[in-house]
């Protein structure tokens, strides 16, 4: 690792603020300034039950897309799990990982390294691993990624300001709904930078990055392919229900763009109605196997349908909770990073107040 090398820990105030999102797009804008990155992550968390092997899944999707080599990319140094966290709460674990962090992120070459930090500001303590004492440890600066909320969002940032102290280096607002746009602009932002919490990044709601592919959602529901398995990289914008007669549910199904319909296997005359609109998938729930027709229509316009055994009400559930909470592995997720971070953050800003020296072009 470069002497001269800047570390700048990645955190958020909340779960799926968007920090993985947010480091891609400030490497790809950080390359092109001809900057050298690496990526670590001291502490993974919110992973699935094979946690260790989806957190190398994210690094090495990360790795791959910004074309990182073995020596600027490394593991979570740590990955919680239950088992881990009563060693820890049992004395059973007393290692300095105060210590082992620092020696993680030594082993990590570029000029600006990126860490992302845990779920939340406070997560990890226990190990001395909360993202303060990440900070503290490798003498790094913060960059906050927070959700917007337009009654808790300065609230939260006010105490985030008190909690990290100098180290906040500056804030990033994602998701900001385009009514919104407006008041963050000329009432929230202003009011921050008096409170000296740089606003470096606002990001609008985009409705690509809070879609969700067909193929996620059959695994979420572990759901059976009935027809075209070739379209499940197509992605889903919103979620409908049908449940209502077949008239009204044509005015609602008109409403909606590039969107998932939940019916029953039996309600032939709502499947139908689905799939002469916007419609990216059709579910059928109860494990009712649908009429030929349906199958031959959906094949006709290439619309993946997936069976589940869960009632409609369960379905709903996992699949509303899948958006905007998924990892970005779409390439059409990853183009929309890199064009709103470059239209929507302040690159040139960051690399000032991390004093980082950067080549000018000639």
């Amino acid at each position: 690792m470069a002497k001269s090398a800047k570390h700048l820990l990645i955190a958020s105030t909340e779960a799926y603020c968007g920090k993985s999102a947010t480091i891609l797009g400030l490497g790809y804008l950080a390359q092109e300034k001809e900057i050298s990155i690496g990526y670590g992550q001291p502490l993974a968390s919110d992973l699935k039950a094979n946690s260790d092997e989806t957190a190398s899944e994210d690094t090495d999707f990360l790795a791959k897309i910004l074309g990182l080599s073995s020596k600027q990319v490394k593991p979570p140094l740590l990955s919680l799990n239950r088992k881990m966290i009563n060693q820890r709460l049992q004395g059973n674990d007393r290692q300095n990982y105060a210590e082992t962090v620092r020696d993680y992120v030594n082993q990590i070459d570029g000029e600006l390294i990126f860490l992302e930090g845990p779920s939340n500001l406070w997560e990890g303590s226990i190990f001395n691993l909360s993202v303060p004492e990440i900070a503290e440890s490798i003498d790094a600066s913060i960059l906050l990624v927070a959700r917007y909320h337009p009654q808790l969002l300065v609230g939260s940032l006010l105490t985030a300001k008190k909690f990290l102290s100098d180290r906040l280096l500056g804030i990033v607002i994602n998701d900001i709904p385009p009514a919104e746009l407006v008041t963050a602009t000329e009432t929230i932002k202003p009011y921050l930078e008096n409170q000296h919490i740089p606003v470096l990044g606002m990001i609008p709601t985009d409705r690509i990055l809070n879609s969700v592919s067909v193929r996620e959602i059959a695994t979420r529901l572990n759901a059976e392919v009935l027809c075209c398995s070739e379209h499940l990289d197509w992605m889903v914008e919103s979620l409908c229900i049908g449940a209502m007669n077949v008239n009204s549910a044509l005015g609602y199904f008109r409403q909606r763009e590039n969107m998932a319909v939940v019916t029953g296997g039996d309600r032939t005359e709502l499947q139908m109605a689905a799939l002469e609109t916007s419609t990216h998938c059709l579910i059928l729930t109860g494990r009712i196997p649908p009429k030929e027709l349906i199958i031959e229509r959906a094949e006709s316009l290439e619309i993946p349908v997936l069976s589940v055994d869960t009632d409609t009400l369960t379905t709903v559930e996992v699949v509303d909770g899948a958006f905007g909470k998924v990892p970005i592995h779409e390439a059409i997720k990853v183009a929309q990073i890199k064009h709103l971070m470059k239209q929507h953050f302040d690159l040139d800003r960051l690399i000032k107040h991390l004093g980082l020296e950067v080549a000018k072009s000639i």
